[in-house]
């Protein structure tokens, strides 16, 4: 069997144990649960009208436009970073600045999201380091949706570098050796050779990024606020909803929000398969 053939079924009932299923669908059970909790509490008949109160449409809009402006900046900002991280393998002060970049990379996957608040708070708020000095030109940052947009850069960042990092690294060095020893210049390899190959990762990563932009709250909340039609986006008004007595409402918008989980998942799917086989393809097309 080959390492991109599936095992055949009596293969797979001969080295799975029978005790995993118990904890795996224990596992499932804990995952699915409280969605299908959720929806089974949400009355369909009082669903649109919770969806189409001013507060709520306000919130939909500013949160998908803002994930979407986010989106953008983390390929712009992500992909160069991916890129480097993926070049500077190596010994030496290149190991050292690769553990650093890695760190760095690391840090706003595991920050609680009110220490990400409080630190983007520090840095980009009317007396932070930055945000002072743009309060100073007229530029306010805190509490508009640009604040909103830092927020999610922060947080989406890493999951699209990561996601274009794993991608990158399994993209094949001798074509890209081979665009080099035909004239191509760097930039021209990265754009016909590298990211071409590197497609598939880089689409999943920057779905990922959109999908952790659109819920995010803790630190939004922290910095940005809960301002309407500025920084008050889909979880903050599910929030405000909830704690307004009015759980319809709340409901209503929990279950867009999974909606658009269940769509960027789908997405990612799709793409991720046809990116993959369109690669597959250009790699049967050089072999052959």
């Amino acid at each position: 069997m080959s390492g991109s053939e599936a095992p055949s079924p009596r293969l797979v009932a001969a080295i799975t144990p029978g005790w995993l299923w118990a904890p795996a669908l224990i596992a499932v059970a804990v995952l699915a649960g409280p969605v299908i909790a959720l929806t089974l509490a949400t009355d369909p008949a009082r669903l649109a009208g919770a969806l189409s109160a001013p507060g709520a449409r306000d919130a939909v809009v500013l949160s998908l436009a803002t994930s979407g402006v986010s989106t953008l900046l983390c390929l712009v900002l992500g992909l160069p970073l991916a890129v480097l991280l993926h070049r500077m393998r190596g010994p030496g002060w290149r190991a050292v600045v690769l553990a650093v970049l890695r760190i760095i990379l690391i840090v706003p996957l595991v920050l609680s999201p009110v220490v990400s608040g409080l630190a983007l708070l520090y840095l980009w708020g009317r007396q932070g380091l930055l945000g002072g000095a743009l309060e100073a030109m007229g530029l306010p940052v805190a509490y508009t949706p640009a604040a909103v947009v830092l927020v999610q850069v922060f947080v989406a960042l890493p999951f699209l570098t990561v996601a274009a990092l794993s991608s990158l690294e399994g993209v094949d060095g001798d074509l890209e050796l081979a665009a080099a020893n035909s004239g191509a210049s760097a930039t021209q390899i990265l754009r016909h050779v590298t990211f071409p190959l590197a497609a598939p990762g880089i689409v999943l990563g920057a779905l990922l990024a959109f999908a952790r932009a659109l819920g995010e709250y803790g630190a939004t909340i922290t910095f940005a606020g809960s301002v309407a039609g500025a920084t008050r986006t889909i979880p903050l008004q599910i929030e405000l909803a909830f704690n307004s007595a009015d759980p319809e409402a709340a409901l209503g918008l929990a279950l867009a929000l999974i909606g658009f989980y269940l769509f960027v998942i789908a997405a990612a799917g799709l793409a991720y398969v046809l990116l993959r086989r369109g690669r597959e393809d250009r790699r049967a097309g050089r072999d052959a």
